[in-house]
């Protein structure tokens, strides 16, 4: 039997915070209730197919990650156990489960923190118009996918739904949040991809780039939203990978290279997928997953 595909909820008891790409979020004052659909977007639309289970995935990496990483920053999740999630949240028990958390709610800050620690996607675009990233100048000549030493930290800006987020430089990151929160946000995302990179390639998976969320509580910078999924991440099979070219994947990349092939301008609403690119991409996810989750090879 096939999985349903969640695209949306509807809880009329809760209150709704926010929809965002993927997540629906309930109010509970100073907490927060995450549920992740299984929408999925590219180039920052939300597509009108579903990748059925995605949102559990994606739940159970957020989780693995927050709880491996604890010891390097505090993060915002309170519990993905729905028996203790509030008494309100127990008559929808059942679409709840396995992919929602619970967490403390947070002034989030402005921009997104990327890491890169390999050259592709939009970071090989733009070394390829500037010879530089984020406003760091680059060596002449690196090839496509090539290992960064060090990593790259590469802010950008949050878009609005349906426009594009835009690259900054550390500069820029800083007059916005101040040079202490800044420092901190960028010191804090170079070490956890640091820790991820390591830990992930032991299991064969190289994590070619990532993006972090951080939020503010009580004045202290707490790691929010997902953390190291396959829609934040670039994930490459590490016995495949050979510099020079693009990296077959595990993440939406696969769904990105399908959309590229098609005459669309990537604004909404974008175009339905065929089942097998739902299928292929939901096979991706699910083996991110289970590598991820393992023990090293």
């Amino acid at each position: 039997m096939t999985e349903p595909v969640v695209l949306r909820t509807e809880f009329p008891d809760l209150v709704l915070y926010a929809r965002g790409k993927v997540r629906d979020i309930y109010d509970f004052g100073d907490r927060l209730l995450l549920v992740a659909t299984d929408r999925i977007s590219a180039f920052d639309v939300v597509l009108p197919t579903g990748i059925p289970g995605k949102g559990k995935i994606l739940t159970a990496l957020s989780a693995h990650w927050f709880r491996m990483t604890e010891d390097l920053v505090p993060n915002h999740l309170i519990t993905t156990e729905v028996e203790a999630f509030p008494q309100a949240c127990q008559p929808y028990r059942e679409e709840l489960e396995s992919r929602s958390m619970l967490v403390w709610k947070t002034k989030p800050l402005p921009i997104e923190c990327i890491v890169r620690g390999y050259l592709s996607g939009s970071g090989w675009t733009e070394y390829g118009k500037t010879g530089s990233l984020s406003g760091v100048k680059l060596p002449f000549g690196l090839l496509e996918s090539c290992r960064l030493d060090p990593p790259l930290f590469t802010p950008s800006t949050k878009a609005e739904r349906g426009e594009h987020d835009v690259t900054i430089t550390f500069e820029q990151a800083a007059a916005t949040l101040g040079q202490e929160v800044a420092e901190r946000a960028r010191d804090l995302s170079l070490a956890l991809y640091e820790r991820a990179r390591g830990y992930a390639l032991e299991r064969g998976i190289i994590i070619a780039d990532t993006k972090f969320e951080f939020g503010l509580l009580n004045g202290k910078l707490l790691l929010i939203d997902e953390l190291l999924t396959p829609d934040s991440s670039r994930f490459w099979p590490a016995d495949t990978y050979r510099p020079g070219r693009s990296q077959p994947s595990f993440d939406k990349q696969f769904v990105r290279d399908y959309l590229k092939s098609l005459p669309w301008a990537m604004k909404e609403s974008g175009p339905d997928l065929p089942p097998d690119i739902v299928a292929q991409t939901r096979s991706r996810y699910q083996e991110a997953l289970r590598r991820l989750t393992a023990p090293p090879r």
